[in-house]
């Protein structure tokens, strides 16, 4: 992380991160750090010079997601938990399994809750995430190498170089046009890897309401990491 001060005596830290792009861009976290995407020959002083003039802008959205990430949910009796966009009450029994759901609550019987709701959280999302991975690959006729299954902290999905998928299972807590549209998103760049004009027209001819899911996730995000 870098920092730069201001004339108020206050400080905000950034992380640069460079690449081909043509322009810069400014992103807050779920963690609430300032990520800065910048062209590879743009010059430190001129990004800073940038920050500075966004200064409040950043200051005030740093805020709000400090804000919206101190809730951590406790392992109690009603406390509620996401699945697939719906929060559910928990309550306590002495089943065999550790986490149990049966469409209206979840049962928990271990004395690790947070531990078996992402054994849970995992299981559910391969089961339900990767048909539908399948489905969209077959019907739109895409080629994907390897499919890993992983909570990761700051993205979603990813498709790398050689077209091998990674999904964060976290997702199942989301709705399921959400989740259907991180799949769409890293299936279609295994033909466009940029998010070009065109990479975004063959998201949309799949998924014409995508918007929604993106801002779903953008707004909500934060809340699939809070366990």
């Amino acid at each position: 992380m870098q920092g730069l001060g201001l004339d108020n005596n206050k400080k905000i830290n950034y992380k640069l991160v460079r690449s081909n792009r043509k322009t810069l861009a400014l992103h807050i976290d779920i963690y609430a750090n300032l990520i800065v995407r910048s062209p590879q020959n743009l010059s430190v002083s001129k990004i800073e010079k940038y920050i500075e003039s966004k200064s409040d802008w950043i200051i005030n959205k740093i805020k709000s997601a400090q804000s919206k990430a101190t809730h951590l949910p406790e392992y109690i009796e009603n406390e509620k938990f996401l699945f697939l966009g719906n929060m559910y009450p928990l309550v306590f029994g002495n089943q065999e399994k550790d986490l149990l759901f049966d469409g209206n609550k979840f049962v928990l019987s271990s004395d690790d809750g947070k531990k078996s709701f992402l054994r849970w959280y995992m299981e559910e999302f391969n089961k339900i995430a990767i048909p539908r991975l399948s489905y969209y690959a077959k019907k739109y006729q895409f080629q994907y190498n390897k499919v890993r299954i992983k909570a990761q902290k700051t993205v979603w999905g990813s498709c790398s170089s050689a077209d091998n998928i990674n999904l964060n299972y976290l997702l199942i807590m989301a709705p399921i046009h959400v989740i259907d549209y991180v799949i769409v998103h890293e299936l279609c760049h295994t033909i466009n890897k940029s998010h070009s004009k065109k990479f975004w027209s063959l998201v949309d001819n799949i998924l014409p309401n995508y918007k929604e899911s993106k801002s779903w996730l953008k707004e909500n995000g934060y809340r699939l990491h809070n366990l």
